[in-house]
C-alpha cells in the first residue's frame, strides 16, 4: 500500500508532464500554421470583394444572374477538382440529398444575387460597414428561434454597428450629391435632375443591401457551412440562376456586347472565374483558420479584416477618403472587435456553466 501511495503521485506527475509536453507540441504546430491560415483567409476575402466589385462596376452591366451562374459553375469545378486531389472530402451526389438541399440553395441564390446588386450601386466601404448589420439580425434570430442570449457588451457592439452605418450613409449621400452637382453647369434644372438620379441609384443600393442582410442572416441561421453544403448549394443554384437569366435578362447580341465589351471581355471572364475559385478559397481558409486557431480568433480576424477590405475600395476604386468615411470605418472596426470580445466572454461563461452542471449532479 505504501508503495502504491508513493508511485501514484509520481504517475500523476508524469501524466501531467506528458500532457503539458503534448499540449506545447500541439500549440507550436498550430501556431506555426496559424499565421498562413489567417493571411490566406484575409487575402481570399479581400480579393473576392474586389473582383466582384470590378465585374459589376461596368456602366451598363445588367446580367447579374448569368454572372452568378458562371461563378457557381467555376466553384463546382474547383470543389470537384480539389476533392479528386484528396485535399477535401464530401459525399457523392445523391438525388435525395439534392431535394433536401434545394430550399437552402434557393436561399443562397438570393444571398449572392442581392450582394452583387448591392456592390453594383454601393462603394466597398459602405457595403462592408452595412454588412455588420447582418450580425445583429443573426443574433436576434438566435434569440427568437434558439433561445440565444445577448449580453450588455454585445448590445454595445450592436449600437456601434448601427452608429457606423448611420455615419456611412450620411457621408455617402453627401459625397454623392456633391459629386453629382457640377459648379460649371448653369442650369439649375440639370443639377436637380443629376442629384435625383444619384439619390435614386443610392436608394437602389440600400434596398439591395437591406435584402442582402435579411437573406444572409436567414442563410446563416440554418448553420450549413461544410463542403457538402457548398457543393450542393452551388450545383443546384446553377439551373436556377440560368433560368432566371433566360427569363429576366436580355440575351440579345447588343446587350451581350454592352455587358462584355470586346476590349475587356477576356479580363472580365478571367475575373469571374477567379471569383468563383476565391469562394472555394474562402471556405477552405475559413476551416483552416478555425482548425489552427479557434473560432474566437477567427471571429476577431473577421472583424479586423473589414478595415483592409474597406481600405482596398478606397485604394482601387477611388472611393472618397474623408473624415466622415474614415470615422464610419473606424467605428465599424471597433464594433467588430467589441463583438468578437463579447462572443468570447459569452462562450467562456457557457463553458463554465456547462462544467458546473455535471459537478452539481454528481454531488446530488
Amino acid at each position: 500500500m505504501a508503495n502504491t501511495k508513493e508511485t501514484l503521485p509520481e504517475d500523476v506527475a508524469e501524466l501531467r508532464r506528458n500532457m503539458a509536453t503534448s499540449t506545447q507540441k500541439d500549440n507550436s504546430e498550430a501556431s506555426s500554421s496559424a499565421i498562413p491560415s489567417v493571411v490566406c483567409y484575409c487575402i481570399a476575402s479581400i480579393m473576392m470583394t474586389l473582383v466582384n466589385k470590378f465585374v459589376v462596376s461596368g456602366r451598363q452591366f445588367n446580367m447579374t444572374f448569368f454572372l452568378l451562374s458562371l461563378q457557381s459553375i467555376v466553384c463546382v469545378i474547383c470543389v470537384l477538382t480539389v476533392k479528386k486531389l484528396g485535399v477535401i472530402s464530401f459525399r457523392d451526389f445523391d438525388t435525395k440529398d439534392a431535394k433536401m438541399w434545394f430550399p437552402i440553395s434557393a436561399l443562397l441564390v438570393s444571398v449572392i444575387y442581392t450582394g452583387s446588386k448591392s456592390l453594383q450601386y454601393l462603394s466597398i466601404p459602405i457595403y462592408t460597414i452595412f454588412k455588420n448589420l447582418t450580425i445583429i439580425l443573426i443574433a436576434y434570430g438566435e434569440v427568437i428561434w434558439f433561445s440565444g442570449q445577448i449580453t450588455r457588451l454585445t448590445m454595445v457592439s450592436f449600437l456601434l454597428m448601427v452608429l457606423s452605418s448611420i455615419l456611412a450613409a450620411w457621408v455617402d449621400v453627401n459625397s454623392a450629391v456633391e459629386g453629382s452637382v457640377d459648379s460649371s453647369t448653369p442650369l439649375v434644372g440639370v443639377s436637380v435632375a443629376m442629384v435625383s438620379d444619384t439619390l435614386r441609384k443610392l436608394n437602389f443600393g440600400y434596398f439591395w443591401m437591406l435584402l442582402n442582410c435579411l437573406t444572409s442572416a436567414a442563410y446563416a441561421i440554418t448553420g450549413f457551412s461544410d463542403w457538402d453544403s457548398m457543393f450542393y448549394n452551388n450545383l443546384l443554384s446553377i439551373p436556377v440562376l440560368l433560368l432566371f437569366s433566360m427569363l429576366v435578362e436580355d440575351w440579345g447580341s447588343e446587350n451581350l456586347i454592352r455587358n462584355f465589351p470586346v476590349e475587356t471581355r477576356n479580363v472580365l471572364l478571367l475575373a469571374i472565374a477567379f471569383s468563383g475559385a476565391a469562394a472555394v478559397g474562402i471556405s477552405y481558409s475559413t476551416a483552416w483558420c478555425v482548425r489552427t486557431t479557434s473560432s474566437t480568433t477567427y471571429s476577431m480576424v473577421g472583424a479586423l479584416n473589414k478595415l483592409p477590405v474597406a481600405a482596398s475600395g478606397m485604394l482601387f476604386f477611388g472611393d472618397p477618403v474623408t473624415f466622415g468615411s474614415t470615422s464610419a470605418i473606424g467605428v465599424g472596426f471597433v464594433a467588430g472587435v467589441v463583438y468578437a470580445i463579447a462572443k468570447n466572454n459569452q462562450k467562456k461563461v457557457e463553458m463554465r456553466e456547462a462544467a458546473v452542471l455535471p459537478m452539481s449532479s454528481r454531488k446530488s
